[in-house]
């Protein structure tokens, strides 16, 4: 096996064997394989592609360069997974009702990325939590409480971890194949037996055309059903945020609401939620309907409210977060309405321009090394489609200082535009798989 090899057979278009991915995978992970090797690769990959075999075999390759977990359980070990959009913490009510539902969900997450936020930021926007854990940790807080919403350890997909770093610095990252062997190697690596995808497209996505989306689910499904893990993906709006709050703790907050029983806090979260749960628990045999129901049934009655009180507690948080979560998470010291300069109907928003403005206010990352505030943020958003009198809020600004504040509500002004009522947004756009 040679690097310079298998980096000229891609550029002629030709795709390199199992063995050869697997051996360029293990390679990246031991750091046989340099920088600009990686980088080569990367490229040649983003221009020549991999064809179905060879995005599968590379999937399987970077999966296998680290550990694989696998669990023997008394129920099904399932995930989900999204490709990011801004308001979307999903994740912190779907592990818990499916946990609530007898599935074991080991959910290997991540951090914000660009405009969008990341799991574990919200997960660790509560008190004294802490995301990144043992191998042996997420196995007995997994078994025990039946979800743990943690972040990838050293040993999970060490190929990936160095390729995204090349890609990320080499203008490749916006490769099919490279996003899905990254996104699935590490789902892939926790030993699933089934997988929902949540692929979002519009405004406030990755993927803001139609075209897109579907080429990025149909890869990522048939890669992981090559790669013999049950999956399937639902193309989802996000042409407006998915709830009314952006920023962690913000975001976590209403979760809070949904998880005590209140679906009117965040209806199209909540839909969602039951959606993708009805779905995932349909791959591992049950009737896809009947499985909404139990997923409804665990955030209504608080049982998924019980599983992630007892996953924060795991994790380092308070022992009362189910009963007081409004005392522990962080709140911000500069409150501000951004008024309507005209009344009409909410016509269009820019999701990528709101999630911005949530990280200009110390809510994202611009660059790694970036410290996160989890009390900024955007509450009360108007909703896609609203009547909004001239003079009514279209947000409140969380923010830490009256300067950020005020540029925060510029980027709500230009990112809502009011006119005549628009067509109403389907949540869930397309079914594959």
């Amino acid at each position: 096996m040679d690097a310079r090899a298998i980096i000229a057979r891609l550029r002629k278009g030709q795709v390199p064997d199992a063995a050869e991915l697997r051996w360029f995978a293990t390679g990246l992970a031991s750091g046989a394989v340099s920088d600009a090797q990686a980088g080569a690769f990367a490229m040649a990959v983003c221009l020549r592609g991999l064809g179905d075999e060879g995005r599968v075999a590379l999937t399987l390759a970077m999966r296998d360069s680290g550990d694989v977990l696998r669990w023997d359980l008394p129920g099904p070990v399932l995930d989900k997974h999204s490709t990011g959009g801004v308001g979307d913490c999903v994740s912190l009510l779907l592990a818990p009702a499916l946990a609530a539902c007898g599935v074991y969900v080991p959910m290997i997450s991540g951090r914000g990325l660009g405009h969008t936020g990341g799991t574990l930021d919200k997960m660790e926007a509560i008190p004294g939590v802490r995301a990144q854990i043992s191998e042996a940790r997420l196995r007995e807080i997994t078994a025990r409480v039946g979800c743990a919403i943690v972040g990838a350890t050293g040993t999970i997909a060490p190929a990936d971890k160095r390729l995204y770093a090349i890609r990320d610095v080499t203008g490749t990252v916006e490769s099919i194949d490279l996003i899905t062997a990254s996104i699935l190697s590490k789902k892939l690596a926790a030993g699933l037996g089934g997988l929902v995808l949540d692929v979002k497209v519009g405004s406030g996505a990755f993927m803001k055309t139609a075209q897109d989306a579907r080429a990025l689910a149909t890869a990522l499904v048939s890669t992981a059903n090559g790669a013999g893990c049950p999956t399937a993906a639902f193309i989802t709006d996000m042409d407006q945020p998915l709830c009314s709050s952006l920023g962690n703790a913000l975001e976590v907050a209403l979760c809070m609401e949904v998880l005590a029983g209140n679906r009117a806090a965040a209806p199209r979260l909540h839909d969602l939620t039951v959606a993708l749960g009805g779905r995932v628990m349909a791959l591992a045999g049950e009737a896809e309907g009947e499985a909404e129901e139990m997923i409804a049934e665990a955030l209504s009655s608080g049982r998924a409210m019980d599983r992630f009180a007892d996953m924060v507690v795991a994790l380092g948080g308070p022992p009362d977060m189910a009963e007081d979560w409004r005392t522990h998470l962080p709140q911000a010291p500069v409150l501000g309405d951004v008024l309507a300069r005209e009344a009409g109907h909410v016509a269009a928003m820019d999701g990528e321009a709101l999630g911005l403005a949530v990280v200009a206010l110390g809510g994202g990352r611009r660059v790694e090394t970036d410290r996160i505030d989890p009390a900024v943020g955007l509450s009360d958003v108007v909703a896609h489609g609203q009547w909004v009198d001239k003079g009514q809020p279209l947000a409140t600004i969380h923010a830490h200082d009256e300067g950020t504040a005020e540029q925060a509500a510029r980027a709500v002004l230009a990112a809502v535009t009011l006119g005549e009522a628009p067509e109403p947004l389907a949540l869930i756009r397309e079914r594959i798989g």
